[in-house]
């Protein structure tokens, strides 16, 4: 029962055992009680300490995306998770949407090479909708689509410190379309990176890669940064046999400056350009004879860069003025799809203060514009005006209220925003967190956030399918000017424990209603504007969806000893999406109520050996995403770490080792999906 609720009727016989077995020991980590877990570490004076934070430091880490502030994960009242440098490191991944896989509740999808559907809590696609993603606060989030573009979303990996996650709504401070999470990837302060850093390797799937790095002092007050990366990554399997052509490369530089002006004033300035072009497969479909569909291999070229410049004052210990802006320019050909190309202008400043014994205020504004042109892939695609400038204005206030000392807080807040679209939006919140003391705390949250209109569906037409019915026909969407805000109702509760210094779990559950969810509303078939024998299908883009989800989310951190350390979670989610109007039925329905999986569970064990060896495993389980009929899948992954020498780094890692390949999701966009194959790579790095 439970290997058919992981889908693991497609997992060969030979690996049953493995999941019955792992996904037993996962569960008893997730529920271990505290006196199992007071094994004394075992002290290995030959081993370096490679297991960076303890789980008390980590509890205690210093994060930034939940408040707009530093604060302790233990002291945050909101579904927090932290990758850190060295769970980036030990893991194996080579990209940023691989390394989110770490986070509970995150659901990661590979749809080809080069193409990602990454979400949490639900809604899965391509272009995810309602998840905010921010690099060092600034927002990758493209309006055209309402989603992001993974296969740019990159820098050195060495030189991030930490991904936060936050599971919920962000809206209050983060604004629009951080409706389900945010994910804010914040890398190193130029001080901890001085010296050169080299990084090559080369694999079955990574086709080649490597980086270079160098950073110093700049004056008594200045530290800066500069690196440069390339990679060359295979095609996947194509899932009727052979090799897909969704093979990818680019190249990448960037800097980063950070800098004292005086006693009281810091000034960070970094920015990155990009070049590179991925293959794909298209499906193209023709009105004309004598092919009704064709498939043939194109590249997508894209390109672009950022600057941000971001000044902070501090006014006391509990006091400061922040200023941040950033330019971000990108250009994609995408042969499928449109020609885009994107300039970002965003400035947001805040300011945080006490107010009286009892209150921390803070609070900020935010202007943001955004000019386009597109030249769209016709009939495909079509937008009414090819380009378009948009503008955003923000208000936020947020007040934390000591009710009780540091036993119980409550934060309230809301968000003021003004889109071109529709106008004003408010999105407030309450949170309470009661924190008897520091190994346990419990908090309550209720949010209200939106998802504003992308450019296409406010201004775009789209063909969706074309049926090989007699008469064939197009189904064609259009867009909608009077299409309104999709909103989010949250409910949600969390609780966090560390019995003993060498456990912790956190625990969230959570409640999402969901109104005004994007609908396809069938009109009355046409055959005025097509070729002879064609029907036109035409439907309008509306908000007539309504949506519960709800679920939970756990992990668990075990320190078996001082050199063994064990990472669980396991994500449960239910949909139950209608129109409103009684109906259950429609394919619409099936296929946002599936695009996500019921369960995940992640499984890590991190091992340091004598002689500066690390060994290193990772076994994940995802469920079957039933309307797009793609099985669940189980798969394995294994690093060998050694440090021969101070400096020196060697790794050999294996990726998706218990199955020969697998599917992950279903095509979007005329791209066929491919499968994910078995890997191996091996990398050194050096630092000098």
């Amino acid at each position: 029962m439970v290997v058919k609720m992981f889908g693991a009727d497609s997992v060969q016989p030979q690996t049953r055992l493995l999941f019955y077995t792992l996904t037993v020991l996962c569960l008893v980590l997730l529920g271990l009680p505290a006196k199992a877990m007071t094994t004394p570490a075992i002290n290995n004076p030959s081993t370096e300490a490679l297991l960076s934070l303890s789980i008390e430091e980590l509890l205690r880490l210093e994060i930034t995306s939940a408040a707009k502030k530093p604060q302790a994960i233990s002291n945050t009242a909101a579904a927090i998770f932290v990758i850190t440098q060295e769970d980036i490191r030990r893991c194996g991944a080579t990209s940023i949407p691989e390394v989110l896989r770490l986070a509970p509740g995150v659901n990661v999808a590979r749809i080809d090479g080069n193409k990602w559907a990454i979400t949490v809590r639900g809604f899965n696609g391509r272009f995810a909708n309602k998840l905010l993603i921010l690099m060092d606060g600034r927002s990758v989030y493209t309006p055209l689509f309402s989603g992001v573009y993974w296969d740019v979303q990159d820098t050195l990996l060495e030189d991030v410190e930490r991904i936060e996650v936050i599971r919920g709504p962000g809206a209050t401070l983060w604004g629009a379309n951080a409706v389900n999470g945010v994910i804010n990837i914040i890398t190193r302060h130029a001080e901890k990176t001085h010296g050169l850093l080299v990084k090559g390797g080369y694999g079955s799937e990574e086709r080649g890669f490597g980086s270079v790095r160098y950073g110093g002092q700049v004056g008594a007050q200045g530290n800066y940064r500069a690196y440069v990366k390339y990679f060359n990554r295979d095609g996947l399997d194509a899932i009727g046999g052979g090799e897909a052509a969704d093979d990818w490369s680019a190249f990448r530089g960037g800097f980063r400056y950070d800098g004292k002006l005086s006693s009281r004033d810091t000034l960070t300035v970094q920015g990155d350009a990009y070049s590179g072009f991925e293959g794909q497969t298209n499906e193209e479909y023709s009105l004309l004879p004598p092919e009704f569909r064709t498939v043939s291999d194109t590249d997508t070229d894209f390109s672009g860069g950022n600057l941000l410049l971001r000044w902070q004052r501090s006014l006391s210990a509990e006091s400061n003025l922040a200023l941040q802006a950033y330019y971000d320019h990108t250009r994609r050909d995408e042969t499928a799809l449109l020609k885009e190309t994107r300039d970002t202008l965003d400035i947001d400043f805040q300011h945080r203060f006490p107010l009286g014994r009892r209150q921390e205020v803070i609070w900020g504004l935010g202007y943001r514009v955004n000019w386009d042109d597109i030249d769209p892939n016709e009939p495909l695609i079509i937008f009414n005006d090819n380009d378009e400038t948009d503008h955003m204005l923000s208000l936020f206030i947020q007040d934390e209220i000591a009710l009780k000392n540091d036993l119980l807080r409550l934060i309230l807040g809301t968000k003021l925003e003004h889109n071109d679209y529709t106008g004003f939006e408010l999105q407030p919140n309450a949170r309470l967190i009661w924190t008897p003391n520091k190994n346990h705390s419990a908090w309550a949250s209720v949010s209200r956030a939106v998802r504003t209109p992308s450019r296409v569906e406010e201004d775009g037409r789209m063909w969706l399918y074309l049926m090989p019915s007699t008469p064939p026909g197009v189904i064609v969407a259009y867009g909608n000017r009077d299409y309104d805000s999709e909103e989010l109702l949250a409910w949600e509760l969390g609780y966090r424990v560390m019995p003993t210094s060498v456990f912790s779990l956190d625990l969230a559950l959570f409640l999402n209603i969901y109104d005004n969810l994007r609908s396809f509303e069938a009109l009355a078939p046409d055959f005025s504007t097509l070729p002879e024998g064609y029907v036109r299908i035409p439907g309008i883009i509306d908000n007539k969806l309504k949506a519960k989800t709800w679920g939970f989310e756990v992990a668990s951190d075990w320190q078996v000893a001082d050199f063994w350390r064990l990472q669980a979670s396991y994500s449960y989610l239910q949909m139950d999406v209608d129109t409103g109007r009684g109906s259950h039925d429609t394919d619409s329905i099936d296929l946002m109520e599936g695009t996500s999986p019921k369960h995940q569970l992640s499984l890590r064990s991190s091992l340091d050996l004598p002689r500066q060896v690390e060994f290193d495993l990772w076994l994940r389980c995802a469920d079957e995403l039933e309307s797009l009929d793609i099985s669940g899948y189980l798969t394995l992954d294994l690093r060998l770490g050694w440090q021969p020498c101070p400096g020196l780094e060697l790794a050999l890692v294996g990726q998706n080792l218990l199955q020969d390949s697998h599917q992950e999701y279903d095509p979007e966009f005329q791209t066929p999906a491919s499968e994910v194959p078995r890997g191996i790579y091996g990398h050194a790095v050096w630092r000098y």
